[in-house]
């Protein structure tokens, strides 16, 4: 199991982003969390198998329909095994 944290960049607010991440986690079996930041990036911290990890990853750069991604930063970590679930969770 392991962590993958990653910040995305681009017009990622407003248009739908951290439904379709949720989605994406829960249809991969993820665990963990989404939310805006402040600076109109979106945050994602998730934990999992590295395969349905990747497979989210894949998933961030292309975003739903009306996001525009710019950029991506991943940063993986083992596992702390926290989560439960996914959830999405108020801006920062």
């Amino acid at each position: 199991m392991e962590r993958l944290q990653a910040r995305v960049y681009g017009r990622v607010q407003g248009v739908g982003f951290r439904h379709f991440v949720w989605q994406q986690a829960h249809r991969l079996g993820l665990t963990g969390w989404v939310r805006n930041r402040r600076d109109g990036s979106v945050e994602v911290v998730a934990e999992g198998p590295r395969h349905a990890l990747d497979a989210l990853l894949a998933a961030l750069y292309e975003g739903p329909r009306a996001a525009q991604v710019r950029a991506v930063e991943p940063r993986w970590s083992p596992a702390q095994g926290t989560f439960t679930d996914f959830e999405v969770r108020p801006t920062v």
